[in-house]
């Protein structure tokens, strides 16, 4: 089960070698942590990692400037992003653009509607 658990830790880090993503998010949990922090500093990967509910992690791992980005965000529940930060987030993480620009479309109108509710 442990190696399961891994297998796909470990494809992300192919992926980031490989060039085919510059940031990663793996969710995973808590268990795993010290193995996982062994295996970026030893590949010399730059990640952050914070808490995702009670047992689980979420591990943030790439290149340094878009460890950085996540840095200055400055926020450990991903609930807590902006509409703005969120959109980012998914840009960095290679998420489709066009799904990207409707998911933050979304946001905004959902925003503009609680404000139209409140005024």
């Amino acid at each position: 089960m442990v190696k399961q658990k891994m297998r796909v830790f470990r494809h992300h880090i192919y992926e980031y070698k490989k060039g085919l993503r510059n940031l990663i998010l793996h969710t995973t949990n808590k268990s795993f942590r010290d193995d996982i922090e062994e295996r970026l500093k030893k590949d010399d990967i730059s990640y952050l990692i914070y808490s995702a509910g009670y047992n689980n992690i979420n591990v943030f791992f790439g290149s340094d400037i878009c460890i950085d980005i996540i840095k200055s965000i400055n926020k450990q529940y991903l609930t807590k992003y902006s509409d703005e930060e969120d959109f980012i987030l998914g840009i960095m993480l290679g998420y489709d653009r066009l799904k990207q620009c409707e998911r933050y479309f979304k946001r905004k109108q959902k925003l503009l509607k609680v404000i139209n509710l409140a005024g």
